[in-house]
C-alpha cells in the first residue's frame, strides 16, 4: 500500500513539474518571438532584505545590457552600488527567465504568472525551502514599455 501511495505521489509531482516546464517553454518562446531588444519596466524585488524602501526599480535594457537602474526615490543605481548586483540578477527578461528556470528545478515551491502579451514572467513567488523561514523571494514586473 505504501509503495502505491509513493508511486502515485511521484506521478503527480512529475506531472506538475512537466506542466510548469511546458508553460515556461511556451512563454519563453513567446518572449523570444516578440524580438524586443529595447525596453523599460518596473521591478519590485521583495525578500528578507534591507533594500525594500528602494523598490520598485525602473530598469532599462537595450540588446540584453542594462542601460539604467533607478530606484523609486529617483536615485540612479550604478555598478559600484551593492544594490546594483541584486537587481542585475533580474534586470533583463533573459536573466529573469534564467532565474525562473533554476527555481523550477531547484526550489520547493514556485508560482509564476506570465504576461499574456509577451510571455515574460510578470509575478514570481519562489520558496527555496518550504519549511525554512525568510528564504522566500517575490518579484513583480509591471509598467513594461517597448522603447524601440
Amino acid at each position: 500500500m505504501k509503495k502505491t501511495i509513493l508511486l502515485v505521489l511521484a506521478l503527480i509531482l512529475t506531472a506538475c513539474s512537466a506542466s510548469a516546464s511546458a508553460e515556461f517553454d511556451k512563454n519563453r518562446i513567446k518572449w523570444q518571438d516578440a524580438n524586443i531588444v529595447h525596453y523599460r519596466y518596473n521591478i519590485f524585488v521583495s525578500c528578507f532584505c534591507a533594500f525594500r524602501d528602494d523598490m520598485p526599480m525602473t530598469v532599462e535594457i537595450n540588446n540584453g545590457e542594462v542601460v539604467s537602474i533607478t530606484s523609486v526615490k529617483g536615485n540612479v543605481i550604478t555598478p559600484s552600488d551593492s544594490l546594483y548586483e541584486v537587481v542585475k540578477n533580474y534586470a533583463s527578461m533573459d536573466t529573469l527567465f534564467t532565474q525562473l528556470k533554476d527555481a523550477l528545478t531547484e526550489a520547493d515551491k514556485v508560482e509564476v504568472t506570465y504576461d499574456p502579451t509577451y510571455g515574460f514572467p510578470a509575478i514570481l513567488a519562489i520558496d527555496q525551502i518550504e519549511q525554512a523561514m525568510d528564504d522566500e523571494l517575490y518579484i513583480t514586473v509591471d509598467n513594461f514599455e517597448i522603447l524601440k
